[in-house]
């Protein structure tokens, strides 16, 4: 299983990114896959996962509205659309692979950072 992440970046608040997600090693139509970030000093934290085969999306409440989870199944890539970007969304943003939904994940990537500043 492998999972590379992209699309990181230096944006000021407000700004908008598109994270991807490359996938290989494994079925992906078959699994979810969550976004989880990480801000520096803390925890892990689980964003969003959608079910495979471009099924339901769920989403921790904080980022509702302003972050949208897609998959390309075709291509084997997950998507993480991130608008209206605050400092606090600040972290290293990871892909999971998610055995069940809501962070229950047994591979990682490398992460991509997104840092917000002025």
């Amino acid at each position: 299983v492998q999972l590379v992440e992209s699309g990181g970046g230096l944006v000021q608040p407000g700004g908008s990114l598109r994270l991807s997600c490359a996938a290989s090693g494994f079925t992906f139509s078959s699994y979810y896959m969550s976004w989880v970030r990480q801000a520096p000093g803390k925890g892990l934290e689980w964003v969003s996962d959608m079910a495979g085969d471009g099924g339901r999306t769920n989403y921790v409440d904080f980022v509702k509205g302003r972050f949208t989870i897609s998959r390309d199944d075709a291509k084997s890539t997950l998507y993480l659309q991130i608008n209206s970007l605050k400092p606090e969304d600040t972290a290293l943003y990871y892909c999971a692979r998610d055995l069940a939904g809501r962070g229950e994940c047994d591979y990682w990537g490398q992460g991509t950072q997104v840092t917000v500043s002025s």
